[in-house]
């Protein structure tokens, strides 16, 4: 009997292992096989007790390294648009843009994460977070600690991107589901490339 038990022992935790090494491996090969992603998206923001306060719609595009188009559709009409080692933030509604250095705006915006720009081991530890949703999850926990965000986590479904899940220092939750996932096609140059409408008030920081 006490034999059995040590190799039950020994499966569980090599099932445990093989699995934590297998979501992981799973982000870290994605992102090593995307060259150009299309998704739509939803997001979701939660307040304090849990319950959704805002909900919004839009499209991403990414094209690594270095390049993607964030847009807000409904219900107001934003874009964050990176290209070039900038990132521009554009709100329609305020008639304001906002660019920032590339580097200086990891907490500003999840797309920054999978642009390739960022070095994901070297600025978070990756935990297995197991199955929800239908989705494999990755939990980022960031090393700089004075970060932005608590933690960042990535979902996976059928190897590839399927959402994202972020928990800021003030205790804001914001789901994000894609869809109508598109991977590896051409993308027109124009989607990552930016000039403020006439009239804006700009901002560099």
């Amino acid at each position: 009997m006490r034999g059995l038990i040590i190799v039950l022992l020994g499966l569980w935790t090599s099932f445990g292992y093989a699995e934590e090494t297998s979501s992981v491996a799973q982000l870290e090969a994605f992102l090593k096989a995307t060259t150009t992603l299309v998704a739509d998206f939803k997001q979701v923001s939660m307040d304090e007790s849990g319950k959704p306060s805002q909900t919004s719609f839009g499209v991403f595009y990414l094209q690594r390294p270095g390049k993607f188009h964030w847009q807000y559709q409904k219900p107001f009409t934003q874009k964050i648009i990176a290209n070039g080692g900038k990132v521009w933030f554009y709100d329609a509604d305020l008639e304001q843009v906002t660019i920032k250095k590339l580097d200086k705006s990891l907490g500003s915006t999840p797309a920054l994460l999978l642009s390739g720009e960022i070095s994901l081991k070297d600025n978070f530890n990756l935990e297995q977070q197991g199955v929800d949703e239908g989705m494999h999850w990755v939990r980022l926990l960031p090393k700089n600690p004075e970060s932005n965000f608590k933690y960042i986590t990535i979902g996976l479904i059928k190897n590839t991107l399927g959402g994202m899940e972020m928990s800021d220092n003030f205790g804001q939750l914001t789901r994000i589901y894609f869809s109508n996932v598109r991977l590896n096609s051409a993308i027109p140059a124009a989607n990552f490339k930016f000039v403020p409408p006439e009239g804006v008030d700009v901002f560099a920081e």
